[in-house]
C-alpha cells in the first residue's frame, strides 16, 4: 500500500464561548449553507489539531481505554481522537444560523475553541441512522441516543483520559 497524502481545507473554527457553541464558516464558504434550514442536526467534521503530532499519529492501539473494555483496543475500535489521521466527528443539534456571518450555533461540539472544521454535512437519518446495531457487550449500556448522552455519567466509562 502506498503511503499517499491528501490535502484538506480548513472551512472554518469551532467557536466556543459564554454564548455557547459555534461552527464558523469562511467566508468563502458560506455560500455552503444555502438549503440548510429545516436541518435539525448536523454532522462536524473537525481535526485534533492539539494532538496531531507524529508520536500520536502513530497509535494504533490503546491500552484499556474503557474501564469494562479489553485491556487492548485498536483505535479504531475507539472514537479517540489519538489515530493516525486525527479526524473527529461530532453530531450536533442546530440552535441557529446565519448565512451572512457563516455561524452555525450548536448545542455542542466536544472540541476546543478554534479548532479547525475540515467538513459539516447535514444529518439525515436515510444515511445515519441504523436500525439493527449490535455493540460490544464492554459498551452496551452506554446511551443508544444522542440525546440520552448529555445526561451519561461519561467519566464513568473511561480508563483514562486519552480516550
Amino acid at each position: 500500500m502506498s503511503n499517499n497524502s491528501y490535502q484538506l481545507r480548513t472551512i472554518g473554527s469551532v467557536r466556543v464561548n459564554q454564548d455557547g457553541y459555534a461552527v464558523e464558516l469562511a467566508p468563502e464558504y458560506r455560500n455552503g449553507l444555502i438549503g440548510l434550514e429545516g436541518f435539525s442536526h448536523l454532522q462536524v467534521l473537525w481535526w485534533a489539531h492539539g494532538l496531531d503530532n507524529d508520536e500520536y499519529r502513530s497509535i494504533t492501539e490503546l491500552p484499556k481505554p474503557y474501564k469494562a473494555g479489553p485491556e487492548t483496543l485498536g483505535v479504531y475500535a475507539t472514537r479517540s481522537p489519538l489515530r493516525p489521521n486525527p479526524i473527529a466527528v461530532t453530531n450536533a443539534a442546530i440552535l441557529g444560523f446565519d448565512q451572512q456571518a457563516g455561524i452555525i450555533r450548536v448545542a455542542f461540539v466536544d472540541a476546543e475553541d478554534g479548532t479547525p472544521v475540515i467538513d459539516i454535512k447535514p444529518y439525515h437519518p436515510s444515511t445515519e441512522r441504523v436500525r439493527d446495531v449490535d455493540v460490544p457487550e464492554w459498551c452496551s449500556d452506554w446511551p443508544q441516543w444522542l440525546e440520552e448522552s448529555a445526561e451519561f455519567d461519561w467519566a464513568s466509562v473511561f480508563e483514562n483520559a486519552q480516550v
